[in-house]
This record gives C-alpha cells, structure tokens and sequence, in this order.
C-alpha cells in the first residue's frame, strides 16, 4: 500500500470553503479503482490547516492517481488557496487499509 499524509496551510479566505473547493477532487480520487482511503481533517491547533490521509492498493494505483486529469486539474485549483508549499510524507506500508489498534477498544458500559 502506498500511504501518504500532506499537510495544506490555506490562505485564511478559503479555510471555511477548502472542502468545498476540493469536493471535486476528494470524489473523483475515491473512485479511482486504486483508491483505499482519501480522507480530509482540520486541524485543531491551527484552524487553516488541513489534513489529507490518503492511501492507494499500489504503485501503479499511486502514479495513476497522480497523471489524472482531476489531480492535475485540483492542483491548479488548490494553488491559488493555498499559503504554503504543502508537506508531505509518501511511503510504502505493509497491508491493504487500516487495522484494528491492539492497544485500546472501547469499554463495556
């Protein structure tokens, strides 16, 4: 699995508009037969921030993903919203999606 985080710091003007501004995208790329996972958040320490969890079943899911139309169009669209090059980590990692956490489950109430 490829599995890539990238932080986006939005422009303030377009913090409460950026999911909309990436609706688009955000549905095409999870209808990519590659796609496992394409997952947005807020950050809660810097309200123009945002997250973007993302994981692809393979190389070739990840390059196609990335010589899209809709990836190449978003990319233009999201440059003029955004206020900093974005950061990014892109790996591989063993398994096809989330597993469950040992470490906690929910209690019995």
């Amino acid at each position: 699995m490829i599995f890539i985080v990238v932080k986006m710091t939005v422009r303030p003007e377009y913090t409460d508009k950026w999911l909309e501004l990436v609706g688009d995208f955000t549905r095409a790329t999870r209808d990519e037969p590659g796609n496992l996972f394409f997952e947005w958040s807020r950050s809660v320490d810097n309200p123009s921030q945002f997250v973007l969890v993302e994981g692809f079943a393979s190389r070739e899911a990840g390059d196609a993903h990335v010589n899209s139309v809709h990836f190449k169009t978003a990319m233009d669209t999201m440059a003029e919203a955004i206020a900093t090059t974005p950061q990014i980590i892109s790996t591989e990692a063993p398994g096809n999606g989330w597993s469950a956490m040992a470490e906690l489950t929910p209690r019995n109430r």
